[in-house]
């Protein structure tokens, strides 16, 4: 995620746009290479329809061999410092992911590789474990998901984020995950239990009700009534959930900001948040392939109501703007989202995870018997 102003990022002028039929099913609508590459790679038919030749982009899956797997940070926007995720990439293609210019990091596009090429952290659970041992680990609430999906598709056949669960849940350690996937409720089995003694809670991210804006915009991810459905399950289980409006675009889906926030709060939403859209380096671009072909007779209006956001630029990456803007249409939105919350009585408060009952995972026999506090010490918000 981006949690410091970095340079600016120039994008190639030139762009080439996927036949529909190699991108079936997939957000991004060209693939240029990554800033990082050296040489900049362009498709061109040759005069014999060639390119109508190639394979559609089909899934292809790596094993990642990170030797660590909680990821730290610093950033004084969010409300927790370590986080982990499970996958690298995301196959649910939404077109304005925050995270697709992290694909570029690995020598890949920002574009159709970010939904195409995944990486799996197979072995998250043994690093997890081990690091959990390490006397120097204090805990604080870990959030699962906080830059690619954890319940992506591809977590139905690796059951990676549900390896993981099943070690927070034996250490008591607390967890925050952030989804818009209804296949988090397949957990609820290890979630309730953690959610009694206060170690959990799941953010639903509903971006729009519109079933054709969603498909569009996010194409593999849950429709926008699965979202709810998981949330009923999750709340009927007893599994604090919050919705979050993310992310608010300007001139395209902010018009249903109280929509998703009451048919959240009446599917047993506790809490809601909200971000606005985001455009740093390659997303810029691609989001405006996108917006142009999805949506042209608003293209216009979406951009410039979010550069009114930004002084004028599509992102200023600083420190307590880039999630909200500034201005008189993001104070609109601010003040929208905040009557609407108190309305509907959707907390404004973070609900507190215990972290005091963690049980370090013992390095020495299994047998060996483990003190157990009750939870009466530190708590720590997420969200």
């Amino acid at each position: 995620m981006d949690d410091a102003p970095h340079e600016e990022f120039v994008s190639d002028p030139v762009s080439a746009i996927v036949t529909a039929e190699r991108r079936r099913g997939r957000g991004a609508l060209s693939n240029s290479s990554g800033r990082f590459e050296r040489d900049r790679v362009e498709a061109a038919d040759d005069g014999w329809e060639s390119l109508a030749t190639l394979e559609a982009f089909k899934t292809d899956v790596r094993e990642d061999a990170t030797r660590s797997i909680i990821a730290r940070n610093d950033s004084p926007d969010i409300s927790f410092d370590r986080s982990i995720n499970p996958y690298r990439g995301c196959e649910h293609g939404c077109i304005y992911c925050y995270a697709r210019p992290s694909h570029c990091y690995l020598g890949h596009s920002a574009g159709l590789d970010f939904e195409t090429i995944l990486y799996a952290k197979s072995n998250a659970a043994t690093l997890l474990e081990r690091e959990l041992a390490n006397p120097r680990y204090s805990p604080q609430t870990i959030a699962l998901g906080a830059n690619t999906d954890p319940y992506q598709p591809l977590e139905r056949e690796r059951r990676i984020t549900r390896s993981i669960l099943e070690v927070l849940a034996k250490t008591k350690h607390p967890v925050g995950i952030v989804t818009k996937s209804a296949l988090v409720t397949r957990d609820i089995d290890i979630l309730a239990p953690m959610a009694a003694d206060g170690l959990v809670k799941v953010a639903i991210s509903v971006t729009t009700l519109d079933r054709r804006l969603a498909r569009a915009m996010e194409p593999r991810a849950a429709t926008p009534s699965k979202r709810l459905d998981a949330i009923r399950q999750l709340t009927a289980a007893g599994i604090p959930v919050t919705v979050m409006a993310a992310p608010v675009i300007p001139g395209l889906t902010d018009h249903e900001i109280e929509a998703i926030l009451t048919a959240a709060r009446d599917a047993g939403a506790r809490e809601a948040g909200y971000v606005l859209l985001r455009l740093p380096l390659e997303i810029k671009d691609l989001f405006r392939e996108w917006l142009e072909s999805e949506f042209p007779d608003r293209a216009k209006r979406v951009i410039s109501l979010l550069q009114s956001m930004h002084g004028g630029q599509d992102y200023v990456a600083r420190f307590g703007h880039r999630q909200r803007g500034n201005g008189p249409y993001a104070d609109q939105i601010a003040h929208r989202f905040k009557l609407a919350r108190r309305r509907l009585n959707l907390a404004d408060e973070r609900l507190a995870l215990c972290s005091d009952l963690f049980v370090r995972p013992a390095r020495l026999p299994p047998d060996q018997a483990v003190d157990k506090p009750g939870c009466g010490g530190q708590q720590l918000a997420l969200f």
